[in-house]
This record gives C-alpha cells, sequence and structure tokens, in this order.
C-alpha cells in the first residue's frame, strides 16, 4: 500500500517500474495504470513486471515491502540493477542491512493509506517521509531523492543522521502496533487517556518510557518525543488502524520481529530492563502462535 502511494505520486515527476510478486497484479497494473483517490486523486501510468530482468534499471529503488518481506525481496534484487540506489522505508530497525554493498538511503514514513484494488490506493495520512544516508551513500543522493518526493505531492524532510527520527518511529510503534494488536482497538484516544486508574494511557506511557531508556542508553536523542506523538495522533479524530492490529485480525505475520523485537535486542545490548516491552513482544508471538 505505501509502495503504491510513492509508485503513483512519483509516476507523475518520472519514470516508474513497480516489481510485483503477482502476474495478475503487474499485468493489471500495465492495462489500467495505478489510481490514487483520497487527499490526491489521479491516475498514473507505471511499468509493471514479476521479474526484474524485465524492467529497466532504476536510478533508485524503493523498498515499501513488510519487514516480514525484506529477505525475498533482497534475494530477488541480488545481481540487478547494480547501479540503483535503495530506499528501504519500513518499521523497525535493521532493513538497511539486507542490501550489503549498495547505495541505500534510511528512511520512515507516516503515511498511510488503504488498498482497494491492486490498481487503486486511498491516500489517507500525508504526513512526511523521513529519510537519510545509510553507511557511505552520499547525502545529496538523500537531498535530490526528498525533493523529487516533494515534487511528486507528497512530504519530505532529510536528515543528516536519521537516527534520531528512525527511533522515535520504533519507539511509537513498538507501543502502539503492539498494543492495538493485543487489545484489538484502533489507535484512538484510549491510548492517551490517563484519567482513571484503569486507563490505557498509563501502560502507553509507561511502554514509551522503557523505549526512552534504551535510545537513551544507545546514545540516540529523540528527533520527537514517542509519547508527544502519541498524544497528537489520537487528537486528530481518526480511528486508525495500525498494521500490526490488521495483520492478527487476518491471521497474518506480523512485524513484531523487526519491531518489538528490535527494541527488546537493543535494550539487552544496552544492559536496559524492559519487562513491559518484553512482555508485549512475546504475548504478539505468540498471538501469532494462535493461529495454528
Amino acid at each position: 500500500m505505501i509502495g503504491s502511494l510513492y509508485a503513483g505520486h512519483l509516476a507523475r515527476v518520472c519514470e516508474v517500474s513497480v516489481l510485483c510478486r503477482r502476474e495478475e497484479h503487474a499485468r493489471a497494473l500495465n492495462e489500467q495504470g495505478l489510481t490514487v483517490s483520497g487527499r490526491h486523486a489521479f491516475t498514473s501510468r507505471v511499468v509493471a513486471a514479476t521479474d526484474p530482468a524485465k524492467l529497466p534499471e532504476p536510478e533508485l529503488a524503493i523498498v515499501a515491502t513488510k519487514g516480514t518481506e525484506l529477505a525475498a525481496v533482497a534475494e530477488r534484487l541480488a545481481g540487478h540493477w547494480p547501479g540503483a540506489a535503495v530506499m528501504t522505508v519500513q518499521n523497525g530497525l535493521g532493513a538497511e542491512e539486507f542490501f550489503p554493498g549498495r547505495r541505500v538511503i534510511s528512511a520512515v514514513t507516516f503515511m498511510s493509506g488503504t488498498r482497494h484494488a491492486d490498481t487503486h490506493v486511498e491516500y489517507i495520512l500525508d504526513t512526511e517521509t523521513w529519510l537519510g544516508p545509510y553507511g557511505e551513500t552520499p547525502y545529496p543522493l538523500v537531498e535530490e531523492t526528498a525533493e523529487l518526493i516533494v515534487a511528486s505531492g507528497m512530504k519530505a524532510r532529510t536528515f543528516e543522521d536519521l537516527r534520531p527520527a528512525q527511533w522515535s518511529k520504533l519507539i511509537f510503534n513498538a507501543t502502539v502496533n503492539a498494543v492495538a494488536a493485543l487489545t484489538g482497538l484502533p489507535h484512538d484516544p484510549h491510548f492517551a487517556a490517563r484519567e482513571q486508574p484503569g486507563d490505557l494511557g498509563f501502560l502507553v506511557h509507561d511502554l514509551v518510557e522503557e523505549g526512552k531508556r534504551v535510545a537513551g542508553a544507545a546514545g540516540v536523542a529523540l528527533h520527537e518525543d514517542p509519547w508527544e506523538m502519541n498524544v497528537h495522533a489520537t487528537q486528530r479524530g481518526s480511528r486508525h488502524y495500525p498494521s500490526m492490529l490488521e495483520d492478527v485480525e487476518a491471521h497474518r505475520p506480523t512485524e513484531v520481529e523487526s519491531i518489538n523485537g528490535s527494541l527488546v535486542r537493543q535494550a539487552d545490548e544496552q544492559g536496559i530492563d524492559v519487562p513491559l516491552q518484553t512482555a508485549l513482544y512475546r504475548l504478539v508471538k505468540a498471538k501469532e502462535a494462535s493461529y495454528s
């Protein structure tokens, strides 16, 4: 869905190819184009295929899959498009490590949408993509990429070091996604309520505080306070369904390893005790085990 938002918008300002998993998806995109509705309304023409060898080598490959699919995507791209830079847009930490030897741009986004069909995505939340260089990737390449994203009608902001922004979203996601997955609640005012003893906001706040302690121990000064991000999001008036809740309801694998697992492993490396985040991680893993 996020990939469709990028592809549809960017196709208005440059040539865009889409690497699909399914032949019927590629065929539909080639025949019908990609329609974006909601915040923006247009249809873009793209070139799609399931084999990277059948697509022209791009200057930039945006990997917008879920973390559960990263290994498969990296395997499909192995040996293809050696000159292309790769922009990873995943929740959690470590996506960049799947693409060694390439110029990699790290990115995170809070954009959201709803997939209505293979050729139609609704643009719902039009927030920024945060991006920065990974490893030896030159910063001007990041700036050029952000300019292209903005020219296409989306929002972007560059960072010379993405880690403060990346960690802000990691802590936010590790808390909100997992709590939603376990409670069945969309991200709504329950997540910020702290008036009655049984209010969920107390737990959410304490989970965020654990994450902030891990970031501090890792030497990361957060770009934004994840608790304030949570409060602000609950005040927008929309009932956002976090992706982990959608996955649990559909009995699909979640991104718990790349999100909550990343935070728990970082805590262990830094010697920080995070009992609440650890419990959340293990409970979501158990929820996945319950599918079978």
